[in-house]
Formats: C-alpha cells, structure tokens, sequence
C-alpha cells in the first residue's frame, strides 16, 4: 500500500514509476492530501494519477460533510503504508500541512484543513505518515534550498520536522541540496 503526495514532483515520479516492474495490479494507491474542488479541476492532485495503472483510493474532498468524508477516508485506510510519498513546500509545509496549524498535533488520521494557499485541504496526519514502513520525500528547485537547510538543522518550525527521520528516504536536486555541506 502506498500514499502519495501531489504537488510539482509527483507528476515526473509517477512517469519514471510506470516504466519500472511494479506489481502494478497489486497497488492500490492512496492520497496524502488533496484540495477541496470539484471533480475534474486542474487544481486536484488525483488528476496525477491517472498515468498509473492501479487502484487509486482518492479522497472525498466533494462531500458535503468534508470532516464526516475525512473519518470515513481514515476508517478505510489500511493499518500501515508500506512507503508514504512526500515533497517539501518553499514554505516547509508537507502534506497539506500548513506552519503553525494545529492538524501537525492531531491525534487523528484523517484532517480537512482551512484555507491553505487558496483552498481548503483534506490530508493525512503526521500519526499516519509515520507509522508507514518507510516515507520518501523528493524535492527539486533551487527556491527549496533554505528550507531543506533548516528541516536538516531540525527546525520545529517547519511542518515537515514532523516527520520521522528514521527510514526516511530523501531525494534532492542540485540545487534543492545548494545550501547543504559538502
């Protein structure tokens, strides 16, 4: 079982993924997190998705009870991921986890999040992510240099510390990697 991210890495991870030996009819795919829009909006994170030949388990991010939608996505979750896809925001957000919100201390598994850069947001909490067998994030760009910096430096700050560091995977570019030592 595997939960993954939208955002701009996913799209280039899922591409490289389809011409790999995955046991493809195997897979269910689950989502992080996901904006609150209509079915069929170009602003969604399922739409990613459609490359992959699996089962996609989306959220249910147009009910109109989005909290009761949330515990019903989370009761239907399998008891542990076997890996858990991340990236990082230029703001150190993961997930949908925006800084300084309380959904980071949230002992459920499931939350629908206030408006966070535009829109409202259903995403799995850091409870979830970190009972996962192993979590792999992947960041590209220059613009989230400094903030990879400051998530190595441990900086509690940034919702993405929430993360477990033990078997967790991280994949950098060049230059989202600029700021770190040799």
């Amino acid at each position: 079982m595997i939960a993954v991210s939208g955002g701009s890495t996913a799209p280039g991870l899922f591409d490289a993924l389809v011409g790999h030996d995955v046991p493809w009819g195997r897979t269910t795919i689950w989502q992080v997190d996901e904006r609150v829009t209509p079915d069929g909006d170009t602003a969604r994170n399922a739409g990613q998705l459609d490359t992959l030949p699996v089962r996609v388990r989306p959220m249910p991010v147009t009910v109109s009870d989005l909290r009761a939608g949330a515990r019903r996505y989370a009761a239907a979750l399998p008891p542990r991921f076997d890996v858990v896809h991340l990236g990082l925001g230029d703001d150190g957000h993961t997930a949908s986890w925006p800084p300084h919100d309380p959904v980071v201390d949230s002992t459920r598994d499931c939350e629908v999040v206030d408006a966070f850069n535009g829109y409202r947001r259903m995403t799995l909490t850091p409870r979830v992510v970190n009972a996962a067998r192993s979590r792999m994030v992947l960041t590209l760009g220059s613009s989230k240099a400094d903030m990879v910096v400051r998530w190595m430096l441990r900086d509690p700050e940034l919702p993405i510390d929430r993360v477990r560091r033990s078997a967790t995977w991280v994949f950098l570019d060049p230059s989202a990697a600029a700021g770190l030592p040799a």
